[in-house]
């Protein structure tokens, strides 16, 4: 108490002089029209500048969560656009037991959603990073898509990160695609160089479809279900043996701004690995002997 005495008794005429002008600008702003519009205008001008600031850092915060569940979202209504699409075939006899089988395998489907913090687009074969891994249930093997299509698979995991191998590798695994609403189907490559075209090799020379197709996965692969977008036909070139057709698709997944993707984590994924491995080892043993 006796230093806030001291404090005010040393400098006594600055308080006296704030307090002062104080009264003064109340008495000027409540009994002068002009200037207490002035003022009231200008006020909330910056109370209008504070709360669009305050607005502005809110919404970057939030940002990463609203992309996220927008990336789910969209692929949610991709996955049911699908559906109807087979719903409605069933309904006017135009599907069969396969179709509905494949409607039945969706629930063994588990969606992580993650972000990229490491992309390559210019390499031969390029590669992701995401920020999910084993901890997060992700396994080697498993689908990665977003919300506008395909994105790539799953190749090694530690506990909080992922590398993935996208559709612009070179090397990756050839991902069985269909033209929509059609059974003729091919296998998804890329060469390189643009990031925003693949080829849809592989396609019967009966099959009947236009440029403007969509192409998409046709869930004869264990790690993406069907009806996953992969692109649009843009030209249609006969394969070097003139037996089959190749397709120059335009990718859906801009991977030039990719931030927010899904993981597709398949229940049953490690039994069929299982399984596989060791179909594979019982035919080396069959050769060798």
């Amino acid at each position: 108490m006796k230093n806030l005495l001291d404090f005010l008794v040393k400098y006594y005429h600055w308080v006296l002089f704030v307090v002062l002008e104080v009264i003064s600008v109340t008495l000027l702003l409540r009994y002068n029209g002009y200037q207490g519009s002035v003022w009231f205008s200008t006020a909330n001008i910056l109370v209008g500048k504070f709360y669009e600031g305050t607005s502005a850092v809110s919404s970057f915060f939030t940002m990463q969560k609203a992309n996220e569940d927008l990336t789910l979202r969209n692929f949610y209504l991709e996955r049911q656009v699908h559906q109807l699409r087979r719903l409605y075939g069933k309904a006017v006899q135009k599907t069969d037991p396969k179709d509905v089988q494949q409607l039945d395998e969706l629930r063994q489907y588990k969606l992580v959603p993650a972000k990229v913090i490491t992309s390559e687009l210019h390499k031969a074969n390029n590669l992701m990073t995401i920020n999910k891994g084993s901890a997060d249930s992700i396994e080697s093997g498993m689908g990665v898509v977003c919300g506008k299509g395909i994105v790539g698979v799953t190749y090694l995991t530690s506990a909080h990160f992922t590398v993935v191998v996208p559709v612009l590798n070179s090397r990756s695994s050839h991902i069985s695609c269909a033209i929509r609403g059609h059974d003729y189907f091919g296998v998804l490559r890329w060469y390189g160089g643009d990031a925003g075209y693949a080829y849809v090799e592989d396609i019967p020379r009966h099959a009947r479809f236009k440029r403007g197709d969509w192409v998409e996965t046709n869930g004869y692969s264990s790690i993406f279900p069907a009806g996953v977008l992969v692109g649009q036909i843009v030209e249609v070139y006969n394969s070097r043996d003139g037996l089959s057709y190749k397709l120059k698709i335009r990718l859906s997944t801009d991977f030039g701004n990719l931030r927010d993707v899904v993981v597709i984590a398949d229940k049953t994924i490690a039994e069929r690995m299982q399984l596989m491995r060791a179909a594979k080892d019982s035919l080396k043993l069959n050769v060798n002997e």
